[in-house]
């Protein structure tokens, strides 16, 4: 197929993943070696609101060397935003925008890095497109710490997550360790439909430090039953290290707490289960502590997974090579060959089949009582915390990447 030659557009949506910027500069690199069809790069500043504000960073005037910071960036250097695009049948006033711009700027290369939301803009604008007769090819590129887009084994967020909970988790387990009598100790971690990350504290459970009980949304939680497996625990050895998931829920489906505002695309605002959960033993005389890792499970590059960081940059490298080789309308998916050794290969899904799903754990990586997660996890889990990523100093303060 003629390579399309005209300019690439990249943009960053939904919550930010440590590795999210390791999949730019794999975009922005692989670009910038195809000048025979790439005359510009630009990059949407806040996402899908750049596009429709007509604010866009041209990568020609960022420093490369800010540039080769990207994979050692947190958040989402470009900016992030949670913004819902209207089904064009109903209204495709922002579509035409999307157009306007497209065809201001010869956008013919257009990539959008993001997680199930975002898959869902990305495959309305790619649609509209093609029912425009503009010629652009537009890839989703995956991230997402909740590890919840389907069709893919993993994505890319979710192992540098999950190496971050791991340590912490370990922390914890070590600090509480150090008295005779110590408390029960529950920490909260986010997931609300599906818990990959709380499952990851597990992995903390191979330094001998881990969670002595995980609770997940994937497994019904019961109040009465909660507190008899701490107690179990607790009168055994004297404390109890507890990871949840903040989307637990009863047996009914209902949240167990943390049912806040809800966000652009009409999800509960989740936090606050585990501060609910030390209530519940008032009337024991247990002393419990809540603690919550918030967003420092998306942030901490510092403590990023060398295999997620290679991982994604690859994704972003594919997502380009994808779209100059004809491809549209697609996302980059990760198969898994082997577990051990640990291998890989990339392929693609529609985005069609990844928009608005959710993938959660399966039964089989579950216990039995629905407190723990089993063997199996881990081997699917620990490849992809492997290697570290070093972070950047000068005079003992870490780097980050300046986007102007």
């Amino acid at each position: 197929m003629m390579k399309l030659k005209g300019n690439v557009l990249y943009g960053q949506s939904g919550g930010p993943t440590a590795v999210i910027n390791a999949s730019a500069y794999g975009v922005i690199t692989q670009a910038l070696k195809h000048e025979e069809c790439v005359e510009k790069i630009y990059c949407c500043h806040h996402g899908v609101d750049g596009i429709l504000n007509d604010d866009l960073i041209d990568i020609s005037k960022v420093d490369p060397e800010q540039i080769e910071l990207l994979p050692h960036t947190p958040g989402a250097a470009f900016g992030s935003v949670r913004h819902k695009l209207t089904d064009p049948e109903i209204d495709d006033t922002q579509y035409k925008q999307v157009l306007a711009l497209f065809k201001k700027y010869n956008i013919r290369y257009f990539f959008y890095n993001g997680g199930n939301d975002s898959m869902d803009t990305c495959n309305k604008i790619s649609k509209f497109m093609k029912n425009s007769g503009y010629e652009c090819r537009v890839i989703g590129v995956p991230k997402t710490i909740d590890n919840d887009l389907p069709l893919t084994d993993h994505t890319p967020g979710f192992g540098s997550a999950a190496k971050f909970i791991s340590t912490a988790i370990s922390e914890i387990g070590y600090d509480a360790a150090a008295y005779p009598k110590g408390r029960v100790n529950i920490v909260e971690i986010m997931g609300r439909n599906a818990g990959w990350l709380a499952a990851s504290s597990k992995l903390a459970c191979l330094s001998n430090y881990g969670p002595d009980l995980i609770y997940l949304p994937e497994a019904p939680f019961d109040k009465d039953q909660f507190i008899k497996d701490v107690e179990k625990v607790y009168k055994k050895n004297g404390k109890c290290l507890v990871a949840v998931s903040e989307g637990i829920r009863d047996k009914s489906g209902d949240f167990i707490a943390g049912q806040g505002a809800l966000d652009a695309f009409g999800h509960k605002q989740m936090g606050g289960v585990a501060s609910y959960l030390v209530t519940l033993f008032e009337k024991t005389g247990i002393k419990t502590r809540a603690i919550e890792l918030s967003l420092l499970q998306r942030s901490a590059n510092h403590l990023s997974s060398k295999t997620d960081i290679d991982e994604a940059i690859e994704v972003g490298r594919r997502s380009l090579e994808a779209a100059v080789n004809g491809r549209d309308g697609v996302m980059i998916i990760i198969k898994r060959t082997s577990n051990n050794p640990y291998s890989i290969v990339f392929e693609e899904a529609r985005l069609d089949q990844v928009a608005n799903v959710e993938k959660t754990i399966p039964a089989s990586m579950i216990n039995d009582e629905g407190n723990n997660v089993n063997q199996e996890f881990i081997d699917y889990a620990l490849p992809l915390i492997n290697g570290e990523n070093n972070a950047v100093f000068k005079d003992g303060v870490i780097q980050f990447a300046k986007i102007k």
